[in-house]
């Protein structure tokens, strides 16, 4: 079933709370979503519904909030359900279910915010594609709430929230594009969707020379700097490595700078 954009936004109930209390909810919702699927072959929307009131604060990451016992919306807390899912589920029907949960969630705008502030592996250029051109759909309406991310005391606008995971990685496929966070976002969606694997390549070196800025403290950082070591590196990986951050999503690139950085100090 798809959840069409609407003027009031709504999220699972359960994710309001503390986060003992979701913690516990979303393992039970993602052991009913296994059951669901087992039976059926897809997932049932949420049982109950709350709205998102316009400036309400949405949790997306824990270091956003210190105080883990205040009642809110914590969305962070949605990770435990893919503890339930693999519970409610057989070994080899995990990456099946995982793969349609993903687009059941992506048609909501509650799983396509998640997605987008915590992308699940692999980030490749195809499947984040997907979960930014969802976010698009949902644009108008995602806009009312405020976002915790990393930040304590910060609460992003919409706005602010995907610049500030995203920036690096909108200017990497599109330098120089559209000022309005938006328009850059759909210029970036349109050409990772159809991006070979040399595009994939040169958005993961051109976004990597302000993440070893930015990482202070990496030990090798001249020679994660020279573009030809950069491009040797790259070329070596095995493409489901590679295809793993191939959308030149910073997180996971930085993983790979500190991976390199870690196999220069034991030369």
């Amino acid at each position: 079933m798809t959840s069409e954009p609407s003027p009031v936004l709504e999220f699972p109930a359960w994710l309001h709370g503390t986060t003992a209390a979701i913690r516990r909810k979303a393992r039970a919702e993602g052991q009913r979503w296994a059951r669901a699927y087992l039976k059926t072959g897809a997932f049932p929307l949420p049982r109950q519904m709350r709205p998102v009131l316009p400036g309400e604060v949405l949790v997306m990451h824990s270091a956003g909030e210190f105080d883990l016992g205040t009642t809110r919306w914590w969305i962070d807390m949605f990770i435990g359900v893919f503890m339930g899912l693999d519970e409610g589920a057989p070994e080899v029907e995990d990456q099946r279910m995982r793969d349609a949960f993903e687009s059941f969630c992506l048609r909501t705008p509650w799983g396509a915010i998640y997605q987008a502030a915590a992308p699940s592996p692999p980030r490749s250029a195809e499947r984040m594609a997907k979960r930014l051109a969802s976010v698009l759909r949902f644009w108008d309406v995602l806009q009312g709430p405020r976002y915790a991310y990393r930040m304590p005391g910060t609460h992003h606008s919409l706005d602010d929230l995907m610049a500030y995971i995203y920036r690096p990685t909108l200017e990497a496929w599109c330098p120089g594009g559209p000022a309005p966070v938006r328009e850059h976002l759909a210029l970036t969606v349109e050409r990772m969707a159809r991006a070979t694997r040399e595009d994939c390549l040169e958005a993961v070196f051109r976004v990597i020379p302000g993440l070893v800025e930015a990482n202070t403290d990496l030990q090798h950082r001249e020679l994660l700097s020279d573009p030809d070591f950069v491009r040797e590196r790259l070329s070596a990986l095995s493409p489901e490595r590679f295809e793993d951050f191939s959308s030149a999503y910073r997180y996971t690139v930085n993983g790979q700078l500190y991976a390199w950085d870690r196999e220069l100090g034991r030369h």
